[in-house]
């Protein structure tokens, strides 16, 4: 299902019987609540039943004592155009991936692009014309936040102020171009930030042609806002310097699926000893050499759950809540004032977990039911996850 936006307004929504509300805050990861009533895409009640206002509802959202989560969110991913991606020739992946419960794609660059300008020109050129075509296209109905130029060498600070004016508000992957060093990656990020532009690094070695090591150091120089998929992307820099990262710099650690799994088990933890969790956030860095993971999101938490032994909720927020508040966007959290972004899951059929925290906790990945944006049903039960044990019923008026 492919959507242009923007689109019809959801009207109002109660979604009612809910058995666990994760609220991607990871203050308080599970809210003491079964009920959120959405007006228009827009979150403005959350509590119990009988203290909200469910009355006129266009429609209602049965949840069967599953669990509501706000929708995923992937800080890493390398869309091109529309819903096709040249790096594997496959048509309508974010649309699948938005049955893995992804809500929402943060672009680290159209790297993937055959014939990707390098000129200064060219590159702004491509930057915004992505912006302004995800802006405008919605693919399944997931917000795909695109629009992110490769930095190159002889880049001003004007051009930074053009691109932010332009409504560009992210970098691509500083590594991937000819900036490599980290005092010319410093100098630019610093031009990004000064108007608005959040940044994010590459870290480890290369992953395509024309890109190379960027080791600890050239992170930390280059103080970029995001060290991307910290775990490497494939190839990770050596356990030690990446809890050196976590140590010495106060930006968000990023971990990836498309990278070192045993170096994102350590990179969550360090974070954790550290104290700094809300500093985790997690993407899959695909499309990429080793595919589309439509569940690479799911599939994350379940790892960093069950071989790292966090406890789900707070997993969960890795994927979710963090990621908004450092991004800045309106979605990840259940609270008023929110976008309306949920994914509906239960424990998997035949899961050894009693229910669906102790299952991902195990190791399974949870059965989506429904996925909902801006209060508008996407889809119900997923076609890829396994099938969830309950499914939500809605009815409409």
């Amino acid at each position: 299902m492919a959507t242009a936006a923007p689109e019809a307004k959801s009207g109002k929504v109660v979604i009612k019987n809910i058995g666990l509300m994760l609220s991607g805050d990871i203050d308080k990861p599970i809210l003491d609540a079964d009920t959120i009533v959405v007006v228009d895409g827009i979150i403005t009640a959350v509590g119990k039943e009988k203290d909200c206002d469910t009355a006129y509802a266009n429609a209602v959202v049965d949840v069967r004592q599953t669990c509501v989560c706000p929708g995923l969110i992937d800080s890493h991913v390398h869309p091109v155009f529309g819903d096709w991606t040249p790096r594997q020739n496959q048509l309508g992946w974010i649309e699948s991936t938005m049955n893995g419960g992804v809500t929402t794609m943060i672009s680290a660059g159209e790297v993937h692009l055959p014939g990707r300008p390098k000129d200064i020109v060219g590159l702004k050129a491509l930057a915004i014309t992505a912006q302004r075509a995800f802006d405008n296209f919605r693919p399944g109905g997931v917000k795909v936040l695109a629009g992110a130029p490769i930095i190159e060498k002889g880049m001003t600070e004007n051009d930074f102020k053009e691109l932010a004016e332009s409504g560009v508000g992210l970098l691509g992957e500083v590594g991937l171009g000819s900036v490599k060093a980290g005092y010319e990656a410093q100098e630019m990020v610093a031009w990004a930030r000064k108007y608005g532009i959040q940044s994010t690094i590459h870290t480890g070695g290369p992953s395509i042609p024309g890109s190379g090591l960027i080791d600890k150091d050239v992170v930390l120089e280059a103080d970029a806002d995001v060290i991307g998929h910290i775990n490497g992307g494939h190839t990770s820099l050596p356990e030690a310097h990446v809890c050196e990262l976590c140590e010495k710099s106060s930006r968000a650690i990023e971990i990836v699926h498309n990278g070192n799994e045993k170096i994102a088990i350590a990179a969550a933890q360090a974070a954790l000893q550290l104290k700094c969790p809300h500093r985790i956030i997690l993407g899959t860095d695909g499309p990429a050499g080793s595919g589309v993971q439509p569940l690479g999101m799911l599939r994350m938490v379940a790892l960093l759950s069950s071989l790292g032994n966090i406890p789900a909720e707070l997993v969960f927020c890795f994927a979710t809540g963090n990621t908004a508040r450092i991004r800045k966007l309106n979605c990840g959290l259940i609270e008023v004032g929110r976008a309306a972004d949920f994914v509906f899951m239960d424990r998997a059929q035949h899961t050894a977990g009693r229910n669906l925290l102790e299952s991902v906790q195990l190791g399974d990945i949870p059965g989506v039911g429904m996925v909902m944006i801006d209060g508008i049903v996407r889809c119900g039960r997923s076609r890829n996850t396994p099938p969830a044990t309950e499914v939500p019923e809605v009815r409409w008026h």
